[in-house]
């Protein structure tokens, strides 16, 4: 279980907000929706620790992650978290293969990923030479490829096709059991996460 009470000040079009996010996610699958610019990728910036909150706490299974006031800031390295970025922040020298090795030595594990994401015949294959949806299942197979305990998506699906993102999201629900994860996914969307998703948060 992660439990998160953050501030955090934003910039916005109408000046200044502040995200406040006081909230317990469990193991399975919460949606983060809201409007454009509410948040959400912050929101999972700081879970990840890429950004600093202003003021609060992050714990994660008990073990505090931020602490405003013991100043306590875990590396992204130290919190182990599986991130889908909505860029896809792919390695271009890399093939998919590659990516996967990068962050895991089980073979099995990696030719299991491989084929979940339907990318065994690219597995020699740059990213420049996949498609938008083949780099966008590499985006997820990478950050499943340490088994995390926590996964964090901002908008995973936006690239796939409906066949492709119903057939994925199926694999993903039984692999999200098998690993006991939480994940965290931001979509613009909300729809097609459903099947798949035991809590919500709606950020305004």
């Amino acid at each position: 279980m992660i439990a998160v009470d953050i501030e955090k000040k934003l910039k916005a079009y109408s000046g200044q907000q502040v995200l406040k996010i006081k909230k317990e996610f469990g193991t399975g699958v919460t949606g983060i929706t809201g409007p454009s610019g509410a948040g959400k990728t912050t929101l999972l910036k700081m879970i990840a620790g890429l950004i600093v909150p202003d003021t609060g706490s992050i714990s994660f299974n008990n073990v505090s992650w931020f602490n405003s006031s013991l100043k306590i800031n875990l590396s992204p390295q130290q919190r182990h978290i599986g991130f889908v970025f909505q860029d896809y922040a792919l390695f271009p020298n890399m093939t998919v293969r590659q990516h996967l090795e990068y962050a895991s030595t089980d073979a099995g594990w990696i030719n299991r990923l491989l084929k979940l994401g339907g990318l065994e015949d690219f597995a020699t294959h740059k990213p420049d030479y996949l498609s938008g949806g083949q780099q966008q299942r590499l985006a997820i197979l990478r950050a499943l490829a340490i088994k995390p305990k926590l996964l964090l998506m901002d908008e995973p699906f936006s690239a796939l096709d409906s066949k492709t993102k119903a057939g994925l999201i199926t694999h993903l629900q039984k692999l999200f059991t098998e690993l006991g994860a939480t994940a965290l996914i931001v979509s613009h969307n909300p729809k097609e996460i459903d099947g798949i998703s035991t809590d919500s948060l709606e950020i305004k």
